[in-house]
């Protein structure tokens, strides 16, 4: 499986969430809603979840495997970082 597409959009926010991600498998597989975090340790990618009825949270979607994992986090967080290092278009 190839991530053949990230998008990413930058949150400007108080919270520790620094931006929102889309990721695409095989053009054909899409995940939306992957948040990307800043932690102690850096940033790291929290997969989509859903509030239960107990209160907890619950992921939709997530890899199986750590191989899996790194690949999407790396994938996200380079997109992100990419994004934030391009200059600024600006209307003139």
């Amino acid at each position: 499986m190839k991530i053949t597409d990230v998008r990413v959009k930058v949150v400007n926010s108080e919270s520790r969430l620094r931006g929102v991600a889309t990721i695409t498998f095989d053009d054909s597989f899409v995940i939306h809603d992957i948040r990307i975090i800043e932690g102690e340790n850096g940033l790291f990618v929290a997969m989509p979840s859903k509030k239960t009825p107990n209160g907890t949270f619950r992921d939709i979607a997530h890899p199986i495997h750590g191989e899996m994992r790194k690949m999407i986090e790396d994938a996200i967080v380079s997109a992100y970082q990419e994004l934030l290092e391009a200059p600024e278009e600006h209307d003139e």
